[in-house]
């Protein structure tokens, strides 16, 4: 940023100083001619015919540089035919006189005819009355007074546009580190997070800022919060497997003759908890994924395929909304699904109703069966882990305890309730709704 600012600072005092000396050198050069025109006008002013035909004075010339040798301010009249009328300070040299000219503009030029000396000429030709040839009245005055006033000119303005320059520079980057300053704070504070010094970025930093602190700290909050589950999750699991794993192991010390059906019994209900526990570990790590968002009505009929091939007894009706999203994962959301209609299927008695609906920002999911039912008492044993109502079906009694911890990860919420029109079980599911 400093860089930039500095080059593009330093193109724009080199353009405006090349433009400024442009126009005040050209009104200096203007101020010179007009005082060299000034004296041009009092010459042919001043000037008539003698007796003898040439030019002369009628008054002299107020400048007293005329009368000194090689002043550097000179006058010359020459006509053709007459001895040239020369100022005193030219001594023994002479102007050089170029071709006649048809008109009384006045010329102005530079001249380098004498070689130690560089001359501003005016030149015009004039008529005088009382002659019939054409005069050349020229004035010069050497280039050094002006060179020096545009030299002086132009070391001012170098040396003002550097100071300049070099203040806006500075200008610039004390505003850029300032600007830029609250994220060395940031980066600071995050070195301090990393350090486990601190555990948030609590700084008071600008209004541009704090929106970047602020999600910042929502993500080192969402780390957090997914660290402590996957250490609970572990603790629960190795806490899951360490009953199983002593029967197995008090069981194998004695010799039991039933070491084979324990053996049996307790992997089985190993394979549970594993099961359960590397779902919700799934769904965790999904859960921050950007691409969680799926289409409600292509999971549903793609779990109403499976399903209808797997029960073909049973009948799966889809309503609703057709256009419903949600901040759910594909997978997550077809394994949800597929457990709630797949329960309602092997334990209803054929018929299987699925409606989506919009609910205050969230997608609701109702799953309702022509089953007997369940009491309320036992509804809330279903999501205990393990816990089957029906021993003679299969399954693992796993079902609904996983979509409870699923649907949790995701913020939502499960209920189960008595349907109204087909008399059996309800399932209310409310995910979050996605744009």
């Amino acid at each position: 940023m400093i860089g930039i600012s500095a080059l593009w600072i330093f193109v724009l005092l080199v353009g405006g100083g090349l433009a400024l000396d442009r126009v005040l050198t050209t009104a200096i050069t203007r101020n010179f001619d007009a005082q060299l025109e000034y004296v041009l006008t009092a010459m042919i002013a001043s000037s008539e015919i003698g007796p003898d035909g040439e030019v002369r004075f009628n008054r002299p010339l107020a400048d007293q540089r005329f009368l000194e040798p090689y002043s550097g301010l000179y006058y010359q009249i020459s006509g053709r035919g007459y001895e040239t009328f020369r100022s005193r300070s030219l001594w023994d040299r002479a102007l050089n006189v170029k071709a006649p000219r048809r008109d009384d503009a006045i010329e102005v030029y530079d001249s380098r005819e004498f070689a130690d000396e560089p001359l501003r000429v005016l030149e015009r030709d004039i008529r005088l009355p009382g002659s019939q040839i054409r005069w050349r009245f020229q004035v010069a005055q050497g280039r050094a007074v002006l060179d020096d006033q545009i030299a002086t000119l132009r070391r001012t303005l170098v040396r003002a546009f550097a100071l300049l320059g070099l203040g806006l520079i500075v200008a610039s980057a004390l505003q850029a580190t300032y600007g830029l300053w609250p994220l060395r704070k940031i980066r600071r504070g995050i070195s301090a997070v990393r350090a486990g010094q601190i555990s948030r970025i609590d700084d008071a930093l600008p209004n541009e800022i704090a929106p970047m602190v602020e999600e910042l700290n929502a993500l080192l909050a969402h780390n957090e919060k997914q660290a402590e589950e996957a250490r609970r999750h572990a603790g629960n699991l190795a806490h899951a497997l360490k009953t199983p794993l002593t029967v197995i192991m008090n069981e194998a010390t004695a010799n039991s003759p039933d070491l084979q059906a324990t053996i049996v019994r307790e992997a089985t209900t190993m394979r549970r908890q594993v099961d359960h526990h590397l779902a919700r570990a799934r769904a965790v790590g999904r859960r921050g994924s950007m691409q969680s968002r799926s289409e409600v009505w292509p999971a549903l009929k793609a779990v109403e395929r499976a399903v209808s091939r797997l029960h073909r007894h049973a009948t799966v009706d889809l309503a609703g909304v057709k256009d419903a999203v949600v901040h759910v994962e594909h997978q997550d959301l077809e394994e949800m699904l597929g457990n709630l209609i797949e329960n309602a299927a092997k334990y209803g008695s054929g018929r299987v109703f699925v409606e989506v609906k919009r609910d205050a920002g969230f997608i609701e999911i109702i799953v309702e069966d022509d089953g007997p039912g369940i009491s309320e008492a036992d509804r809330r044993k279903l999501f205990e882990r393990g816990a089957r109502l029906d021993s003679g079906k299969p399954g693992t009694g796993l079902g609904l305890a996983i979509v409870r911890d699923v649907v949790e990860i995701y913020e939502g919420t499960i209920s189960l309730e008595e349907s109204e029109d087909l008399g059996g079980l309800l399932a209310r599911l409310r995910l979050p709704a996605a744009a």
